[in-house]
């Protein structure tokens, strides 16, 4: 009993390993893989060398199936070009057991101290992200050679052989518990593994042990189809996809293991070096040809998993995806973006906004609507942003975390203001059937349509930081005020000579003209963000200057 929980352990130190690998991974380059998947796709040998190389760096192919699947589920990747990454993922991981089945007990212990230093010392850093990587690696190969090691008496026991001696060739028996064994030990790397000192030990014979190999592919895309079960349609395909390929490999092989097997065994090589070389030439050989069919699989997956009609999509974030969350990079990515779809309603209720001022009184019911949905939309931002571990992030990610939270809070602000200034203008104006003055009117329409283009600027500046536009943003702003003043005055001026149309709507003018300054107010902040992180810089330069002419 002790040893099988010490093969248990092991298999889960190897779990564990693979995880702290893809997530140090993600976490460094996860803004860099993401950009070369998504650039890769315009061609399927591009998209398939890419999926061998994401998979290498993050040590899984379920890992890369996640990403990719997050993709696809918010359209940045296509089906067909999804499923040939897949398939490259496929090979990766072959390749990887076969790498990683070298004699490197060596490389363990100096993976795992130099990586704990970095990590402990530089935490914040890249360079400690990459001493969280090497002790991935290094616990990865410290599981390798405790499942041999555990393994080895628990093969040698009288009721495992007896429990092994039922798989004599049966195989679809022998598949599908090769498929279980990867699902138990949620890695078909260790599936296969296991199997290859199982044959070493001559617990299974050769033809069994293929057939395991075969099952741990197929049982490592059921847990992609696992994995993959809370996406939505267009991520659940790729997971489709890739099983349905991994199924027809099966079918294609199987009944060809008998002779296989024996060809195989005149080779003179060891058994377990056999298993090892077979699941790598295996999905090399099952992906290549299986990479011009991507197309037709894409549309067998479309027909088998139809599009969920949705009522109303802007009442749900689209962006906020959650497997993202380990790499922060990618996650704070995925905010912004959905920040730039909450400022893109603001805007629409802006121009609604401008409509019911000039007599459209129908808009106001879609303007509340549309209040609504940026709340929903904040509070997933909101929430999305706290799961975020901020011990993880870095300098420059911390401020971008606050300048995303900031900009939400501030748009969500801006769409009360908005909601409120179209309720009143209908309530007080058009509803009591008074009319604001030609030139007070052409005044609101100068001021709105200016906070239109201020919104769009400031949207510009969140997204790209750039210092020009946040200087004219800034610009923008205090012109912005000028007016506004310059139109309060005028106001008051018409006041003066008794015009009846502004005495009648004045306090409905003169609140328009304080919400839409407060309102330019909230869209502006950002540029204070850009600029006083330039201050910043330019005070840190300084100070460095100052300490090297003091030297």
């Amino acid at each position: 009993m002790l040893t099988l929980l010490h093969l248990l352990s092991a298999v889960s130190l190897l779990v564990w390993g693979t995880h702290i690998v893809r997530t140090g991974i993600m976490r460094v380059f996860g803004a860099n893989l993401r950009r070369v998947l998504s650039n890769s796709v315009e061609k399927k040998p591009l998209a398939f060398v890419a999926g061998i190389g994401v998979t290498a760096l993050v040590q899984s192919s379920n890992a890369t199936a996640l990403l990719v699947t997050s993709f696809v589920s918010q359209g940045l990747v296509a089906l067909s070009p999804a499923l040939v990454i897949i398939l490259g993922a496929d090979v990766g991981t072959a390749l990887m057991a076969r790498v990683l089945t070298f004699d490197l007990s060596w490389l363990s212990p100096l993976l795992i101290f130099v990586g704990v230093s970095f990590f402990l010392s530089r935490k914040q850093t890249r360079a400690g992200q990459m001493g969280r990587v090497g002790i991935g690696l290094g616990l990865i190969l410290l599981a390798l050679e405790l499942i041999v090691s555990a393994a080895t008496p628990i093969t040698q026991a009288s009721g495992v052989k007896v429990l092994f001696s039922s798989l004599t060739g049966d195989v679809i028996l022998d598949a599908l518990t090769g498929a279980v064994f990867a699902i138990v030990s949620y890695s078909s790397l260790a599936a296969v593994l296991l199997t290859a000192t199982l044959a070493a030990t001559g617990v299974i014979s050769l033809k069994v042990a293929l057939c395991l190999v075969i099952g741990a592919n197929l049982g490592s895309g059921l847990l992609a189809m696992i994995n993959a079960s809370k996406q939505n349609a267009a991520g659940r395909r790729v997971a489709l996809g890739s099983v349905l390929f991994k199924l027809i490999g099966c079918v294609i092989v199987l009944p060809f293991i008998g002779p296989l097997s024996g060809q195989l065994a005149r080779l003179g090589i060891p058994d377990e070096e056999l298993v090892i070389y077979f699941h790598m030439f295996y999905n090399l050989i099952r992906c290549l040809a299986m990479v011009p069919l991507s197309g037709p699989m894409a549309r067998v997956c479309e027909l088998m998993i139809a599009d969920a009609p949705e009522e109303d999509p802007r009442l749900r974030p689209r962006h906020l995806d959650v497997s993202a969350l380990d790499t922060p990079a990618l996650a704070l990515a995925n905010a912004a973006r959905e920040t730039l779809r909450m400022g893109d309603v603001v805007e629409h209720m802006l121009i609604l906004n401008h409509e019911v001022m000039h007599g459209k009184l129908a808009q106001d019911r879609e303007v509340r609507r549309l209040d609504d949905d940026v709340d929903v939309l904040y509070t997933a931002i909101k929430l999305y942003l706290a799961q975020i571990h901020k011990e993880d992030l870095g300098e420059d990610d911390s401020r971008r975390w606050a300048e995303i939270i900031e900009m939400a809070m501030n748009l969500e602000q801006a769409g009360d203001i908005i909601e409120r200034m179209t309720a009143d203008i209908a309530a007080k104006s058009h509803a009591a059937r008074r009319a604001f003055s030609p030139e007070g009117l052409t005044e609101l329409d100068s001021l709105h349509e200016k906070l239109v283009d201020n919104l769009r600027l400031s949207l510009s500046v969140f997204l790209s930081n750039d210092l020009t536009s946040a200087r004219r943003l800034r610009r923008s702003k205090h012109r912005f005020r000028l007016l506004d003043r310059r139109y309060a005055h005028a106001h008051v001026d018409r006041l003066h000579q008794h015009n009846v149309q502004s005495i009648e709507t004045s306090s409905l003018h003169l609140g328009l003209l304080g919400d839409m300054k407060r309102l330019n107010s909230l869209f502006c902040a950002v540029a204070y963000n850009v600029l006083d992180k330039d201050a910043q810089e330019d005070d840190d330069r300084d100070a460095d200057d100052a300490v090297t002419l003091m030297k």
